[in-house]
């Protein structure tokens, strides 16, 4: 039936809209999400345009009955191969619900069918060609979204209406006085089916096809072996055990531009989950070593070059190799504003000395500060970023090797930092996660603007 293609083409905006609700259920949620009116009427277009084109190859049933012709009795007829010549749909609108889901209407959409009939009552027989015309077709849906346990969305059927104006039907035959007797009868028949069976097709279609459909759009994801991203609240969480964040989401002054189809906002709360998530596992801990330093470096990772910095080093640990592990002491904190993204982590730096059975002599250990600046990169499906190191700020926190001036391993400290440590992290932070879309939609006309305490992302979609 018709309205099963109707069904169908409304999935783009049921998710759409689907996505913003799903996004919306906490308080201040660390994701949130709009749809605008011009990206509901890009849903609509592509829904009528898919309509009309499935409708050209709709396969309409046979229809029989049989009507009293006085002397005779009840005379039989059919009406079969029907043929669905054109289908226009001029008129239809959805419409968001707040806080229940979408209203979906089409109006004065009318067809034009064409087939074949006979009728036979023993010495009455005919048969001929049937040319048909329904008119003033309105079509009226409620569509409920909501979610289930697991927090992914659903949709039922709230409401159902279908009325037709006109059906009019022209039948070539021999006996005019016959079909006079029956064709209002036949277009009487044929309204009243119609009518009937359209918001069965309605409902059946969102249970078996839209239903499912709409589980596509995710509502957590699994980044890596550590965290995993839940969408609704706006969070990244430990796959092993989940914890609260001890930091509360900021209230989003979220802006009313209307110019791209959709609104995701990601506030400095999502992505502070992301550090706490990381610190608390224990996995920001990373390891620089000589056969990491790239070729055309003058300076290697060995006591010779420390020693420089600090005599008594190569006293005590003569031409060793060395090994830094870099370790954040607390969750690193992203800074939004309209200006842009930045973060002041706390590192501590602990250098060894290799010895030659390979265990680890303990040497210095420093903390380290830095302004690091971030940009986010967005592409159809995907958000990832780059960081870039700002300047260094070195103190002692312990010396194994005796007092030294640790200004004097700014420079040091500065290459292994930008040549071996930030590419490591940048080629991470690049392949990012994947944004909460539905099953073949994606995004074009992509605008990123920083405001206060969240990352707006500004997108038309495309379905297909």
């Amino acid at each position: 039936m018709a309205v099963r293609m109707v069904v169908r083409s409304l999935a783009l905006a049921a998710l759409m809209l689907a996505a913003c609700m799903v996004l919306a259920r906490a308080t201040n949620p660390g994701f949130v999400a709009r749809i605008t009116e011009k990206g509901l009427d890009y849903a609509r277009q592509e829904g009528i345009a898919a309509l009309e084109k499935k409708l050209a190859k709709l396969k309409l049933p046979d229809f029989s009955g049989s009507f009293k012709v006085k002397p005779f009795g009840n005379v039989h007829y059919e009406f079969y191969s029907l043929d669905l010549r054109s289908f226009q749909l001029p008129s239809s609108q959805i419409v968001p619900v707040p806080n229940v889901g979408l209203r979906v209407s089409v109006s004065k959409a009318f067809a034009h069918l064409t087939g074949k009939w006979k009728v036979k009552k023993r010495f009455i027989k005919d048969h001929g060609s049937f040319d048909l015309k329904v008119e003033g077709i309105s079509i009226s849906i409620g569509l409920k979204l909501g979610s289930d346990a697991s927090g992914r969305p659903t949709v039922t059927t709230s409401e159902c209406s279908t009325q037709i104006s006109n059906v009019r039907i022209h039948i070539s035959g021999r006996f005019g006085w016959l079909y006079k007797l029956f064709h209002k009868k036949i277009e009487s028949s044929f309204r009243k089916t119609m009518e009937s069976k359209v918001c069965e097709e309605v409902t059946s279609s969102v249970s078996t096809q839209l239903q499912p459909y709409l589980q596509t759009l995710p509502v957590t994801t699994k980044i890596d072996n550590v965290a995993g991203i839940d969408y609704s609240l706006g969070e990244f969480f430990s796959l092993a055990h989940r914890l609260p964040a001890p930091f509360p989401p900021p209230a989003l002054a979220f802006p009313t531009e209307h110019d791209r189809m959709v609104y995701l906002g990601a506030s400095s709360y999502f992505f502070n989950t992301a550090g706490f998530v990381y610190q608390t596992a224990g996995v920001l801990v990373f390891n620089i070593t000589d056969d990491m330093v790239p070729k055309g470096v003058e300076f290697h990772l060995n006591t010779s070059t420390f020693s420089a910095f600090i005599p008594k080093l190569e006293k005590l640990y003569p031409d060793r190799l060395m090994k830094l592990q870099v370790m954040t002491s607390s969750a690193p904190s992203l800074t939004i504003t309209p200006g842009g993204l930045s973060l002041m982590p706390v590192v501590d730096i602990q250098a060894y000395a290799i010895l030659s059975n390979s265990s680890l002599a303990p040497l210095f250990l420093l903390s380290l500060t830095s302004n690091i600046s971030a940009t986010v990169a967005v592409n159809s499906s995907r958000i990832g970023g780059t960081l870039a190191l700002g300047r260094l700020k070195l103190s002692l926190k312990h010396s194994d090797v005796g007092p030294f001036s640790v200004q004097l391993l700014q420079s040091l400290m500065n290459i292994y930092g930008s040549k071996i440590l930030l590419p490591r992290l940048n080629e991470r932070l690049k392949a990012g996660f994947p944004l909460p879309l539905p099953d073949r939609i994606k995004l074009s006309s992509i605008l990123l603007q920083p405001h206060q305490n969240f990352l707006l992302l500004a997108a038309d979609v495309h379905y297909g």
